[in-house]
């Protein structure tokens, strides 16, 4: 009997396997491009598209999620001196429609004076804006929502309209503590906006492991499409 020939077996190569996976689709702020700076009312784009605002306590993380966002790495930028960015800077998504970053708040650095009159120009835009469709709110995981982010969410969460809290720099915590700091932040909006309190995810998030960008993605795209 003539001996049997062993079959070769042939390992798919990472190449292979990569080119027969599906292509993820790309999500909604990738290949976001800057269009604009404002300053003053006077210069926000007209109010025509959708537009979805970041904001979030200066340091808190908001340039490197907008960028982890957008899978880019200097799509925002983060001022050298926390508090000093004095403009909502605008950037038009493939869909036509806005992401508006707003000044940090809250850095004690700067005057007063100074400080007030950045802040009052948020609270405007937050307040009045008649195309922003959603609000993501930056915080630290660790730290949870400050007084500063409850005086924002207070004038926005009256409305309904729905807000995605990104608890960043998760990526420091376990995850048995990230869960917890998911829930504490769930429990600070549950406590203070309990009719409202439905419109509203927070999710674990971390710009360097990329954790959670992709549940932030479709919570992003769900907005987009309503």
């Amino acid at each position: 009997m003539l001996p049997m020939k062993k079959r070769a077996i042939v390992a798919e190569s990472p190449r292979a396997a990569q080119a027969s996976a599906a292509p993820r689709a790309p999500g909604p702020l990738e290949g976001a491009t800057f269009i604009i700076g404002a300053a003053s009312a006077a210069q926000l784009p007209p109010p025509s598209v959708p537009e979805i605002a970041f904001a979030g306590r200066s340091n808190a993380g908001k340039s490197s999620a907008i960028n982890a966002l957008a899978r880019q790495t200097r799509l925002a930028y983060a001022s050298r001196t926390p508090g000093r960015t004095r403009e909502i800077n605008f950037f038009r998504l493939r869909s036509g429609a806005l992401i508006a970053d707003l000044p940090g708040y809250g850095y004690a650095a700067v005057p007063r004076a100074l400080k007030e009159a950045w802040q009052e120009f948020l609270w405007t835009y937050v307040t009045t804006r008649s195309t922003l469709i959603g609000l993501v709110v930056v915080v630290d995981a660790r730290h949870g929502l400050k007084p500063l982010d409850m005086d924002v969410l207070a004038v926005f969460m009256a409305s309904g309209r729905p807000l995605l809290v990104l608890a960043t720099k998760s990526d420091k915590l376990n995850q048995a503590d990230r869960r917890t700091a998911v829930r504490a932040i769930e429990a600070q909006l549950g406590a203070a906006f309990a009719v409202h309190a439905n419109t509203a995810t927070v999710v674990a998030f971390s710009a360097t492991s990329r954790q959670g960008v992709e549940a932030a993605d479709i919570v992003l795209a769900r907005w987009l499409a309503s």
